[in-house]
């Protein structure tokens, strides 16, 4: 009887951790298909030297680039982008989506 109860318990905790496996793998596919569609909507409206300098922004700054990237497809999707993006017009675009660095100068008295 002890026994059913352990090999019980086992076979439930091996269940569950298959379940969790199962999980995780269909959630990274949903995450690379995700990623994919992505990759090709910003391929479709950004020029290549804009995508070339949105590349440089994600080895720089992976987050920023995140964001960029998430904000033009939230453009497009408003309708708010009609043709393709330049790199000129990316770099107007990023300048008005990241908030400018502030320079301090201490003095001493």
């Amino acid at each position: 009887m002890i026994m059913d109860d352990a090999e019980e318990i086992k076979r439930r905790m091996l269940e569950q951790m298959q379940r969790q496996i199962e999980e995780e793998q269909r959630k990274q596919a949903e995450k690379e298909i995700i990623e994919a569609q992505k990759k090709a909507l910003l391929r479709h409206l950004l020029e290549p030297d804009a995508r070339e300098r949105l590349e440089r922004i994600r080895i720089a700054s992976p987050e920023k680039a995140e964001y960029i990237e998430n904000q033009i497809i939230r453009l497009y999707q408003m309708g708010k982008i009609r043709n393709k993006i330049s790199d000129e017009s990316l770099k107007v675009l990023i300048k008005h989506l990241l908030p400018q660095k502030r320079d301090f100068k201490i003095r001493r008295i």
